[in-house]
């Protein structure tokens, strides 16, 4: 028997609608932002387990010539998302992107370049301690701080200390996972070195390991020819101790990894011990 052509065309046409919208299906609210989720969505999923949230802290600062300035802001979302995906329970809160980063009369630290923001470690911790109420309020259980930079990485403690203290019979608690930090910092270095890269082109800002870091996150956030053609940068650039020239997106990955994985390792640490 032959089906009309017509019919065909319209078997066809609800097949790939059909296709089309159970692959939609499959998509939708599969994000682990936060900012993604309408407020149901989110209450579902709290209710369902996802029970840790992940607060990521950035920074908007100076990054030498060749990294824009929100650099932290970027790598940090980046990253946080990995370890969000990597644990399976966890929502990731939106980029506190304001820090401490300085003075400001007079300037010291990065506030002495243009674009750079700072705020008090008082507001800072402030506004770190408000969010978390408000993730506990609605169901969290398990809130975490990646951070970064390294000017606020006591203040993430006090305020994960001051938290736990207060809620010490309940059953939510905050860590300050600066396992992620010393990784980037540390780890990272320390394998670099025993790749071969020399201490002094590894850096401590805007050298060889932060921006292999940003070419493996955002390239586009990297300007590759002043690094090639320009002159070697120092300190009044804006460039700690460092020498970008032989970063690449390939040794970066190398640090994603490793940050990636130690931070998904010290969340369920902590986890487990709640």
């Amino acid at each position: 028997m032959k089906i009309p052509f017509s019919n065909c065309i319209k078997f066809h046409t609800i097949f790939a609608l059909s296709l089309f919208l159970t692959t939609y299906s499959s998509f939708a609210g599969a994000s682990v932002f936060l900012e993604d989720q309408t407020w149901t969505e989110l209450r579902d999923l709290i209710q369902k387990g996802t029970a840790t949230i992940i607060v990521p802290i950035g920074g908007t600062e100076q990054n030498g010539p060749a990294m824009a300035l929100g650099k932290h802001n970027v790598r940090v979302k980046f990253l946080a998302e990995k370890i969000a995906e990597k644990l399976g329970d966890a929502i990731v809160a939106p980029v506190m992107s304001y820090v401490p980063e300085g003075g400001i009369t007079p300037p010291t630290a990065h506030m002495k370049f243009p674009g750079t923001i700072t705020i008090t470690d008082k507001a800072f911790e402030q506004i770190l301690e408000s969010a978390s109420r408000s993730f506990k309020l609605h169901g969290f259980k398990t809130i975490v701080f990646i951070g970064d930079h390294g000017s606020y990485q006591s203040d993430e403690s006090n305020v994960a200390a001051k938290l736990n203290r207060e809620w010490a019979t309940g059953a939510t608690k905050v860590f300050a996972a600066r396992e992620f930090y010393n990784l980037s910092q540390t780890t990272f270095a320390e394998k670099l070195i025993a790749k071969g890269y020399a201490k002094s082109e590894i850096g401590t800002h805007a050298g060889l390991l932060d921006t292999a870091l940003m070419l493996a996150v955002d390239p586009s956030m990297v300007r590759t020819d002043r690094i090639v053609s320009g002159p070697n940068m120092g300190t009044s650039d804006g460039v700690y101790g460092g020498d970008p020239k032989r970063a690449t997106a390939a040794v970066g990955k190398i640090g994603i990894d490793l940050i990636v994985n130690g931070t998904v390792a010290a969340i369920r640490a902590f986890k487990a011990k709640q």
